[in-house]
């Protein structure tokens, strides 16, 4: 028998544990946590304070106002891009798919959110104490375009900073046909090296080339000269002018690059297919031409869709042996589109 001791008020207890029925019916013990009120309290004065501080930016600093509010919603833009990105990676690892296996708009969302953060990594390596982190905050506000993520552009400057890039973007394309040019001279085949000469020609006059007319010389790109495993460096760096890519580290490395990105646009457009072009929206279209080369700024919805048709009625077609070809196709088909802007 346990033995018993006097509690409180004089009443015998049992030491050690109690019957299995009444150890079942006593309620467990509340869980430790902060209290709520706590919590609500320090919530509020985190507002409070937020709200001041807002208020004060308004009145006295407007610039800096504007950049703290495009601070702060591209902050919740990219933790909400995250969260998508996560459950996208969830259900891949659940279903077993591979990232081209995926839907039109999450393979966009992996490709685009990858690059925002291989961008911001650098600035975010930087920043980390005891590094200058007010020179990391000087370069950003001289230099956001060269430093930031698309996330923490204004409304104006990511209008601004499109057309700069693209810009950068077009003062390429001379030198990727003077390229394409010159590796005519060492083509086997003189009719088709004839007829690509003659397309090149035309594109250089003013003249929107047909994708029949490409798809007539396709097989030159998956030959000696044009195909991307023996192009030359200068075309090589021109081209990855063309996709935003750095020109400026090895050979080796630029071909690589150049392949990869050539590929996932590739998949991109095989899904964009499946999907069809008329379940995207306005800004999925010109966003879709704005990676393969065309600024969208003065085109409409339809004839953003009629240049797509004509770039998917390409791609869908090439082997992955001719993505020369597609690297190419974004200065031959956007050069002379009707409706852009000429500069």
């Amino acid at each position: 028998m346990a033995l018993r001791r006097v509690g409180r008020f004089g009443a015998l207890r049992p030491c050690g544990p109690g019957p299995p029925v009444l150890a079942a019916l006593r309620p467990p013990p509340p869980p430790l946590s902060v209290p709520i009120m706590a919590v609500s309290r320090w919530a509020l004065g985190a507002r409070w304070l937020r709200s001041r501080y807002e208020r004060f930016l308004q009145r006295r600093l407007p610039r800096i106002y504007v950049l703290h509010c495009a601070f702060t919603a591209g902050l919740e833009a990219l933790l909400a891009d995250a969260r998508e990105v996560q459950r996208i990676r969830q259900t891949m690892a659940k279903e077993g798919l591979s990232s081209t296996q995926l839907s039109y708009r999450d393979m966009e969302r992996l490709r685009q959110f990858r690059r925002d953060v291989l961008q911001a990594v650098p600035v975010a390596l930087i920043a980390i104490p005891p590094f200058a982190n007010f020179l990391v905050l000087l370069l950003m506000y001289f230099f956001p375009r060269q430093l930031l993520i698309r996330h923490f552009w204004t409304r104006r400057q990511q209008e601004e900073f499109s057309e700069e890039n693209h810009s950068a973007r077009r003062a390429a394309y001379p030198a990727v046909l003077r390229c394409l040019g010159s590796a005519l001279q060492a083509l086997p085949e003189q009719r088709l090296q004839l007829r690509l000469r003659e397309l090149c020609l035309e594109v250089q006059r003013g003249r929107h080339p047909r994708v029949a007319e490409l798809c007539a010389v396709r097989s030159l790109f998956s030959g000696p000269s044009l195909r991307l495993a023996e192009l030359q460096a200068a075309h090589l760096r021109a081209l990855s002018r063309v996709l935003f890519l750095t020109p400026l580290l090895p050979t080796i490395v630029v071909r690589r690059r150049l392949r990869s990105h050539l590929l996932e646009i590739r998949h991109l457009d095989q899904a964009m297919f499946r999907l069809g072009l008329a379940q995207l929206s306005e800004e999925e279209l010109r966003a879709a031409c704005y990676l393969r080369g065309l600024n969208p700024r003065r085109l409409s919805a339809a004839q953003c869709r009629a240049w797509l048709e004509q770039w998917l009625g390409l791609s869908c077609v090439l082997q992955a042996s001719e993505v020369s070809l597609l690297a190419n196709s974004m200065v031959l088909l956007s050069l002379n589109y009707p409706g852009v802007e000429q500069r």
